[in-house]
């Protein structure tokens, strides 16, 4: 009787199974090369926040935005083993040089002037400043991953660069080398309980701080349009079986300044699904600046190939330990999925 009543609750148990993505923008960047391993050594209080953010969440997987990338992975080593000390064991661990602070010899942001932060192939005053980076309890397919980081802007299908009057901004020359990704563009076939998933992550560059060109609101807009020319086979290989799109696109669907079709209509893109569809006054929160307020500009979204079993941002209610240790981690909040096989 028992063997019985085993063999009939497998396949409900089998489909209770779930795996948690996430996204966070950890904002674990800091001023030089090395004070965030530093800071993650002495335990300084905003690392021990998002490591508390982290345990309380506890995805299985989580991209991870604004981390510091050095050359022999110590920050990311350091910050998962703070993790493990907290109950939660990230074994596989994913980062590669951003295009964040990537030096090169040309004015790439019409200043003028050359070897600035914005004259990097990404923002960054030094290598790696603010770069990305994949925390995962699954074994992450490493040679079977895609880098889209060294794509061309240029090159992107249906790509629209910046103008003036005078030309290409801010010059022929500049443009013949900017890269699109900002920070970086992934791929990483992870092998999970429920199946393989591919995950597709991306930090995209703010649509602001720059003049009528739009330098940057038209970058913003082709950094998340790199997705659709995958998914539309223009771009790579494009993923044979599910897969979740898990990043910062940096842009609200209604509110704030940038060009809007660019995240509409990922959205609204059948082959996705969007577990937190917020309402027309674009009600759902990731982040809050204080200049302009809340805002919608991180998201997981799964493919349609997904049942989702649940969603959320990670917030918890006001008067908390939780709720301070989230405020003093990052002006961004976690954004998670747990999803099953159709």
């Amino acid at each position: 009787m028992i063997r019985i009543l085993i063999l009939l609750l497998l396949p409900v148990l089998a489909q209770a199974e779930t795996v948690r993505v996430a996204t966070y923008n950890t904002e674990l960047s800091r001023d030089g090369p090395g004070l965030l391993l530093r800071d993650i050594r002495r335990g300084e209080t905003q690392v021990m926040a998002v490591v508390d953010v982290l345990a309380q969440a506890h995805p299985d997987i989580v991209a991870l935005q604004s981390i510091d990338w050095d050359l022999d992975g110590l920050a990311l080593s350091a910050l998962a083993d703070r993790l493990r000390e907290n109950g939660v064991d990230y074994p596989y661990q994913f980062a590669i040089q951003p295009n964040s602070g990537m030096e090169t010899e040309l004015d790439l942001d019409g200043d003028g002037r050359t070897h600035g932060p914005g004259d990097a192939q990404g923002w960054g005053r030094f290598t790696g400043q603010g770069g990305l980076a994949v925390l995962s309890r699954y074994p992450i397919a490493l040679e079977e991953a895609q880098d889209f980081s060294t794509v061309l802007w240029r090159d992107l299908p249906g790509a629209e660069l910046p103008a003036t009057d005078a030309g290409p901004y801010p010059s022929e020359q500049a443009q013949s080398i900017q890269r699109l990704s900002s920070v970086a563009h992934w791929i990483l076939p992870i092998n999970t309980p429920v199946g393989p998933l591919d995950l597709m992550t991306f930090h995209a560059a703010p649509p602001v701080f720059d003049g009528p060109e739009d330098r940057n609101g038209l970058r913003n807009r082709d950094e998340i349009r790199l997705w659709s020319a995958v998914l539309d086979g223009k771009l790579g290989h494009t993923p044979g079986g599910p897969f979740v799109i898990a990043g910062d696109a940096n842009l609200d669907p209604f509110r704030g300044d940038g060009r809007k079709e660019a995240i509409l209509g990922l959205l609204a893109d059948q082959r996705l699904q969007d577990p937190q569809p917020g309402d027309p006054a674009g009600a759902l929160t990731t982040v809050v600046w204080k200049s302009v307020g809340p805002m919608r500009v991180d998201y997981v979204l799964p493919s349609a190939h997904w049942t989702v079993v649940d969603a959320g941002v990670y917030w918890p209610a006001a008067s908390t330990k939780e709720r301070e240790a989230a405020e003093a981690a990052s002006r961004h909040r976690l954004v998670w999925v747990d999803l099953a096989k159709n």
